[in-house]
């Protein structure tokens, strides 16, 4: 089991389910390129740009949840683009907690893994659009994005290249996002472990900062600080 999987929701909500994640990536002249898909204006995440993912299924196999999790990303890549994943090559990036306040809520494996360069095929029906852009020009650009995917794009971006990404991961581990979200004024401000708000949930607390600041009308503002 995952360190941080563990957190209760209330009893009126339901509890959190597995699910998996895969960034489709290759090198290009800005850096590491990803395929991303939009979700249909209905359901989750709707108008949403994201990567290929979904829920863990029963028939999803393996002998833990990061290799059920590995399957899941596998078929999810085949359902929603049509592309073949060699699961031997999936890099384990992280794993997200959603806080206990959200309406739905799954407990996500995120990985990378180099595109196999088929054709992406998309159904028209809950994936409406697909593109493939540096994570460099993603995050600069007005798409609607959501959290993790933003920080994702932004860890892909640092890393520059898949020696690069392989690097960043020894040094960080495969990095844990349990969150913890506050209101801020008229903001949401949401907080990961290594932030000086995160244990007392005070967004103003002086100290380093490993947050995103949701202000409406504007871009996700990502701040993390050192390593």
């Amino acid at each position: 089991m995952c360190q941080g999987c563990g957190v209760n929701a209330p009893p009126d909500l339901p509890s959190a389910r597995p699910a998996a994640t895969v960034v489709i990536a290759r090198e290009g002249s800005d850096g590491l390129e990803v395929l991303l898909l939009k979700r249909s204006a209905v359901g989750a995440f709707a108008g949403m740009w994201v990567f290929p993912g979904g829920r863990v299924d029963d028939a999803d196999s393996g002998d833990d949840d990061l290799q059920r999790a590995a399957s899941a990303a596998v078929r999810e890549a085949a359902e929603e683009a049509g592309l073949f994943v060699d699961p031997t090559q999936l890099i384990a990036l992280s794993h997200w907690t959603p806080p206990v306040v959200a309406p739905k809520r799954f407990t996500t494996w995120f990985f990378v893994v180099p595109w196999s360069g088929g054709e992406v095929t998309i159904d028209d029906h809950e994936i409406v659009a697909e593109q493939w852009m540096s994570a460099r020009a993603a995050i600069a650009s007005d798409l609607p994005l959501t959290p993790p995917t933003y920080v994702t794009l932004a860890t892909l971006a640092e890393a520059g290249s898949f020696t690069g990404l392989r690097a960043l991961i020894e040094v960080r581990g495969i990095e844990r996002y349990v969150t913890v979200i506050v209101k801020d004024e008229d903001d949401l401000v949401m907080m990961w472990e290594r932030d000086a708000g995160y244990e007392s949930g005070d967004p103003h607390v002086w100290g380093p900062r490993h947050r995103i600041r949701m202000t409406e009308g504007q871009p996700l503002l990502y701040e993390r600080s050192g390593a």
